[in-house]
C-alpha cells in the first residue's frame, strides 16, 4: 500500500505521550496477527485461505483489516511470494516448498493504524540466494531503524539501507517506500529506502512512519500487473521485504510492530 504517489499531502504531524500509547496498541494487534498466521505459512497453503485467518483474528480482536477495501483493494492483506515485491492480491495460489513469501498486515484499531509486514521461508528446500535475501533484507530494515533520531535526516535512513543492501550484490526498489501513519494509513513523510547521509528533511520527535525495504537480488526495476496493484520485478529476480512502524522518540525510534514471541526474522521457532 506504500506507493509514494499515493500519500496524502500535508505537514507532518508530531504526536504525544497518549498516541504513542494507541500506537503501541494497534502495532502490537498487527504483530499478533503475524505472529498467528506464521504456523500456518506452510507448503501447500492457499494465500487466500491465510488472508482469510488474519481477517477473522483481527476482526476477533475488536480491530478491522485496513487495506480491505482501500483504494478498491479486495483483500485484507498482501502476500507477495518470490519475484512478486509488494501488494500480491492473495486468492488460490498455493505457497510450495522452497519458497519465500511476503505478508503485509495492517489492522485498525480505535481509529489507528497498525502496519508491518514480515517475510517467511516456506518449507524445507530454501535456496542459499533466497535465504540471503531474506537476511540481509531483515539487516537493511534494523539498519533504517537505527538511523532515526531526533535531529537526523530521511537520507541517513536510506542511506544505511542502500549501503547494506548494495554491499551484499543486491538493490534497492526505487518505486515504493515508507510513509507516515497514524490515524491515516498513508501520509507525510515519505521514507525513502536509498539516499545520501545528510540529505533531505529533519527527522523530529513525535513523527510516527514506517521502514519497509523491498530489496532484489536482481535489478531494481519493476512493474505493476494488470490487477492494477501486483508489483513484480521486471527480471523475475527474487526480492524480499520487511516493515516496522516506529515513533520517534527522545534518543532514537520505538518500534511499536515487534513480534511479542520473538520471532523477528524466519526461521521462526
Amino acid at each position: 500500500m506504500q506507493d509514494a504517489s499515493h500519500h496524502e499531502k500535508g505537514h507532518v504531524e508530531l504526536h504525544g505521550v497518549e498516541d504513542f500509547a494507541a500506537m503501541r496498541r494497534a502495532g502490537k494487534l498487527a504483530a499478533e496477527v503475524m505472529d498467528f498466521i506464521t504456523p500456518y505459512v506452510v507448503p501447500g497453503a492457499r494465500t487466500g485461505d491465510l488472508d482469510e485467518l488474519c481477517d477473522k483474528f483481527t476482526r476477533d480482536h475488536g480491530a478491522t483489516s485496513a487495506p480491505l477495501g482501500y483504494r478498491g483493494y479486495p483483500r485484507a492483506t498482501c502476500i507477495s511470494p518470490n519475484h512478486v515485491v509488494c501488494h500480491g492480491i492473495p486468492g488460490d495460489k498455493r505457497l510450495e516448498d522452497g519458497d519465500i513469501v511476503n505478508i503485509d498486515i495492517t489492522v485498525l484499531l480505535d481509529g489507528w493504524h497498525g502496519d508491518t509486514s514480515r517475510m517467511f521461508l516456506v518449507g524445507d528446500k530454501i535456496g542459499v540466494k533466497a535465504r540471503k535475501l531474506v537476511d540481509v533484507t531483515y539487516e537493511c530494515l534494523m539498519m533504517g531503524i537505527e538511523a532515526v533520531k531526533p535531529g537526523a535526516t530521511f537520507g541517513d535512513i536510506g542511506h544505511a539501507i542502500q549501503t547494506h543492501a548494495e554491499a551484499a550484490g543486491f538493490s534497492i526498489v526505487r518505486d515504493f517506500c515508507g510513509h507516515g501513519v497514524g490515524k491515516v494509513f498513508h501520509t507525510q513523510p515519505s521514507v525513502l529506502h536509498y539516499g545520501e547521509a545528510g540529505k533531505g528533511d529533519r527527522i523530529l520527535r513525535g513523527m510516527f512512519f514506517t521502514i519497509e525495504p523491498m530489496i532484489n537480488a536482481g535489478r531494481y526495476d519493476v512493474k505493476v500487473l494488470g490487477d492494477g496493484w501486483t508489483a513484480v520485478t521486471k527480471d523475475k529476480s527474487l526480492s524480499a521485504q520487511f516493515e516496522h512502524m516506529v515513533g520517534v522518540t527522545d534518543s532514537g525510534a520505538e518500534i511499536f510492530t515487534l513480534s511479542p514471541k520473538g520471532w523477528h526474522r524466519p526461521p521462526y521457532d
